[in-house]
């Protein structure tokens, strides 16, 4: 590696707004996301099924499937 080009990897701060920090590495100091693993509803488990049901039964009656 070149000497001088690169920007130093350091420990950052990752901040979600719903208020779940932890720590990984970066080169920023600070970091802010919208969404992180404990607020995602793809980790979380609470899909929403009865939307999903939804479109299904739309799309069987549109077809005339039973």
């Amino acid at each position: 590696m070149r000497e001088g080009i690169h920007p130093e990897y350091q420990q950052a701060t990752v901040t979600c707004n719903c208020g779940n920090t932890f720590v990984t590495g970066s080169t920023n100091k600070s970091i802010h996301v919208e969404i992180c693993s404990k607020c995602h509803p793809f980790y979380t488990g609470p899909q929403k099924a009865t939307q999903a049901r939804g479109r299904v039964d739309k799309f069987n009656k549109k077809y005339g499937m039973k």
